[in-house]
């Protein structure tokens, strides 16, 4: 069979999409080698976070949720897909290799353009059994396991975990300057870099940066997190641990490819999600997250909160020319 006529737009159409999927801090560490038959998914090390993310395991996790965003749109435009995992010295990239094929219609595919993470309180509903179910199976992938949490008690323990998260991370000034950094505290800026976390989709006002930096330091504090963090999450319908068999950036990816299809299948669902990372983040907080889930030495690589909430305004991405190169 042979390729489309109009391969490169094609292709250039699935990185578009790739690009929508979710990143630490939407620092968007990635960029796309486009080939005859495949597009390679390559770090991009200039923006890493070296202060939450020490090993780079959130930057790999963001290449897995670019990948999935990209299988299941290349499969609804006609493609048969492979992925392959790469590693060439300390740097790993995904292959995803393409087929003409049959159009495979698909409501996450569907869901890619209106997939967000939602920095805002959930009105306390809970999923039905049905949609926990489609939400579980969407999560799980190869060496990668789901841990589905809606027990309120058990909600409580989560929620503390992530207040001791909170206390240790924001009274470190490395950290805080790091997340800083990330933030867009009014659209111009927002819209100059594409990128970082614009105030505007946490429903925060907008400013000045210098207004902002400076009102940050009096008002982002662990007990002013935690007066909103524990709230949301006892109020969510539940929380999604997703755990991996091996700690390697080959299962980070798989990690971020299943985080991915859960975040799709819930936004198919009506659900809302956001990253409550805090005690996979700080290594001591991820070890007591282990043993308090009896997973023994397999890694949780994510925490995620869902339930019923508003929509919010949306990160903005980088286009597809800022991120695209050709194959070398």
């Amino acid at each position: 069979m042979s390729i489309h006529r109009d391969t490169p737009v094609v292709f250039e159409s699935l990185v578009a999409d790739a690009t929508m999927a979710a990143s630490s801090h939407n620092t968007q560490p990635w960029r796309f080698e486009i080939g005859e038959k495949r597009i390679r998914i390559v770090p991009d090390f200039t923006r890493r976070c070296p202060m939450v993310d020490p090993d780079d395991h959130h930057l790999y996790v963001s290449l897995g949720c670019a990948a999935e965003n990209m299988v299941l749109a290349a499969a609804s435009k006609g493609w048969n897909v492979a992925v392959e995992v790469r590693s060439s010295g300390n740097a790993h990239s995904v292959d995803v290799m393409l087929q003409p094929a049959t159009p495979v219609a698909s409501p996450l595919a569907d869901a890619i353009p209106r997939r967000q993470c939602t920095r805002a309180a959930f009105d306390g509903r809970q999923a039905s059994t049905d949609d926990l179910v489609l939400l579980e199976r969407a999560a799980s992938g190869k060496g990668v396991t789901p841990m589905m949490i809606t027990d309120k008690n058990r909600l409580d323990t989560v929620a503390e975990l992530v207040a001791q998260g909170n206390t240790v991370q924001l009274r470190d000034p490395c950290w805080r300057k790091e997340l800083i950094a990330w933030i867009r505290f009014n659209e111009r800026e927002a819209r100059r870099t594409l990128d970082g976390l614009w105030s505007r989709t946490s429903g925060n006002p907008e400013m000045p940066r210098s207004l902002g930096e400076l009102l940050l330091r009096f008002v982002l504090s662990p007990r002013s997190q935690n007066r909103k963090d524990v709230p949301w999450i006892k109020n969510s319908a539940g929380v999604l641990v997703v755990v991996s068999e091996v700690d390697d950036a080959a299962h980070w990816i798989e990690a971020g490819r299943c985080y991915e299809r859960f975040a799709l299948q819930a936004t198919a669902l009506g659900l809302r999600n956001a990253f409550i990372n805090q005690p996979v983040e700080v290594a001591s907080l991820r070890e007591q997250l282990a043993t308090w889930l009896g997973v023994g030495s397999r890694r949780p690589d994510l925490v995620v909160r869902f339930g019923y909430g508003p929509e919010m305004p949306k990160s903005l991405r980088r286009p597809v020319t800022d991120v695209v190169s050709a194959a070398g």
